[in-house]
């Protein structure tokens, strides 16, 4: 793809903005550890809101979602579609309850909640844990993602496309570590405005180049037949939910998607309860109320307002590109071959937009993990805020240097994504249970972050299973997860709970439900009983129908399917209404849960 002086000058003037941008947050940065990392607990629920979305939409996501169109139909989103009944119990059970303890980190709550020698080590696992090896697969798909935008844009080799990348992620890294969150912030709503807007664009172009939707859909009719030839099975590319002996994803695989994954798996940007930066963005908010607010925003927004484009794009590709080797690169090929001369400048910058945003996010959480939870915690504790501010710039490149090496060993987005669901499959039901019984103790966390590790690696190098073939994934995740919540749950009853000061504590700082804390509750009388947990409950179901029927409405509209689409619109309203409803009744303020 030929790149015009003006696309360089539009690219060069994307990259001015940033660093303008974390130059003019340089200074608010460097005051402390708090305005570091969590901007003095003083964001908006908007631009916290944004800053997730943001983070959310890497250079990855179009080229995952294209291949997962690619094997599974739309209905192949339901790997991710799936996590909206997490989000939605992380936005009305547990957004104020992160804003209230407030820790740092998420990693930083295991000393909140737990006790001792444990905690202290639970504490320091994760931070190394999620801090570098999870962080950097992370940081490596992302830079894959944009290593192979280069290598097919600029017509580079993977080793040059990886060097242009080391700078990027220099850039970022500079940005980052001059700015903290604040610089991330603003600049991830910048991002996101360049990064919808050019994402919209390449879907208009990519459905008229194959005649507008109503062809496309003709057209789609004869993959379906070519599919269906091949595999035996029936069903529709188009089928939002998948067709009984489909030819594109296996019912059992939907069934785990649906039932399973969202409570049970560990996934950034997904954690049962929240965590990782979306738990940094909530322990940012003013309060509580924003804390909610921004979670429900961001829930809103990466479920029902992002994917269209994104899908529209991979069923062209289907049409345009039928036998790609690696049919995630079918997003790329649709932007060299049919995006006007005029505005690929404008893309490569929007690609970069997704990339930076999300690198910077994951170098800041990153090093938060590091610094906070480990340097900090137990090798040294008593510095000042200057030098842990600068630990903090140096943890960022280590992490820039590691993710890197990664990435060149890596070949997959998705297989990567589905990496670190199996291998977090069965530590969400300690995650959510962690707040409201009292009864989990350190070492049900340490028991089911390694048992979910252990068996889901022994499937996978012994067992023969292939987590990239649907059928194999959802066996992997329904056996990890069956053995892993019987050793979490079995380690919980043979080890002592936590002492009970420490549980009076946690109870009167974070003030959850008082079902699940009876014997607490009863220690700790002067704490105001929970008396919204049916509201929230209703919220949460509200919450859940909202996304769905805005996701589904706005895809029916796109196909021409109008009356149906219109109805679930309908629906989407009133659900949308009842939660307005409750949150009004409750004075959008900080209320008990």
């Amino acid at each position: 793809m030929q790149l015009t002086f003006t696309d360089w000058l539009v690219i060069g003037l994307y990259f001015l903005l940033n660093i303008a941008i974390g130059w003019y947050y340089k200074a608010r940065a460097g005051k402390s550890v708090s305005e570091y990392f969590l901007s003095g607990r003083n964001v908006p629920w908007w631009l916290a809101g944004t800053s997730m979305v943001a983070t959310t939409f890497a250079a990855d996501t179009p080229l995952a979602v294209t291949g997962l169109v690619a094997k599974g139909g739309i209905a192949g989103n339901w790997l991710w579609w799936n996590f909206v009944a997490g989000g939605m119990l992380t936005v009305f059970f547990y957004a104020r309850l992160w804003r209230r303890c407030g820790v740092t980190t998420d990693v930083e709550f295991a000393e909140i909640r737990y006790a001792g020698k444990p905690a202290a080590f639970l504490r320091g696992f994760r931070a190394l844990y999620l801090g570098i090896p999870i962080n950097c697969i992370i940081l490596g798909w992302v830079n894959l993602a944009m290593v192979k935008i280069l290598e097919l844009t600029l017509g580079i080799t993977k080793v040059e496309a990886l060097a242009v990348v080391i700078g990027l992620i220099a850039l970022t890294s500079a940005i980052s570590t001059l700015s903290g969150l604040w610089g991330v912030l603003v600049t991830d709503a910048v991002q996101f405005v360049i990064k919808m807007t050019m994402v919209i664009v390449l879907a208009v172009v990519a459905v008229n180049a194959v005649g507008g939707i109503d062809v496309m859909k003709s057209k789609l009719a004869l993959v379906d037949a070519a599919r269906g030839a091949t595999t035996g099975g029936t069903g529709s590319v188009l089928s939002f939910v998948p067709d009984i002996g489909s030819a594109w994803m296996p019912v059992i695989t939907f069934l785990v998607y649906v039932s399973l994954n969202w409570w049970a798996t560990w996934y950034p940007g997904a954690e049962p309860g929240g965590g990782g930066y979306v738990a940094q963005r909530m322990l940012s908010a003013k309060d509580e109320k924003h804390s909610l607010l921004a979670t429900l925003w961001f829930n809103i927004a990466h479920y029902a307002i992002r994917p269209w484009p994104w899908i529209l794009v991979g069923l062209v590709s289907l049409i345009l590109y039928p036998n790609l080797a690696d049919p995630e690169t079918g997003y790329i090929l649709v932007m060299i071959d049919y995006l006007p001369p005029s505005l690929r400048g404008f893309m490569i910058a929007a690609f970069a937009a997704a990339y930076m945003s999300t690198i910077a996010t994951q170098l800041n959480w990153g090093a938060s993990y590091l610094v906070n939870d480990f340097y900090r915690r137990f090798l040294k504790p008593d510095a000042t805020d200057a030098h842990y501010v600068a630990a903090s710039r140096g943890a960022t490149v280590l992490l820039t240097v590691i993710s890197a090496i990664v990435t060149f060993y890596m070949s997959s987005i998705a297989g990567a994504w589905k990496l670190l669901l199996v291998t977090g499959a069965g530590t969400g039901g300690v995650l959510l249970l962690r707040w409201y019984w009292w009864r989990i103790n350190a070492w049900s966390e340490v028991s089911s972050m390694v048992s979910a590790f252990v068996v889901s690696v022994a499937l996978q190098v012994w067992g023969g299973y292939d987590t990239d073939k649907p059928a194999d994934f959802a066996w992997v995740m329904l056996i990890t997860v069956a053995v892993t919540t019987a050793v979490w749950l079995a380690v919980t009853f043979l080890t002592k709970p936590e002492p009970t000061d420490k549980l009076v504590a946690f109870y009167r700082k974070t003030r959850p439900s008082r079902f699940g804390w009876g014997p607490i509750a009863a220690a700790a009388p002067d704490v105001k009983p929970s008396g919204d947990s049916g509201a929230n409950l209703i919220d949460w179901i509200s919450g859940c129908v909202l996304v769905y029927a805005v996701l589904f409405g706005v895809g029916k509209l796109i196909l021409h399917e109008t009356m149906a689409g219109l109805g679930m619109l309908a629906l989407a309203a009133v659900a949308g209404w009842i939660i307005y409803r409750d949150l009004s009744r409750r004075g959008w303020s900080t209320v008990a849960e």
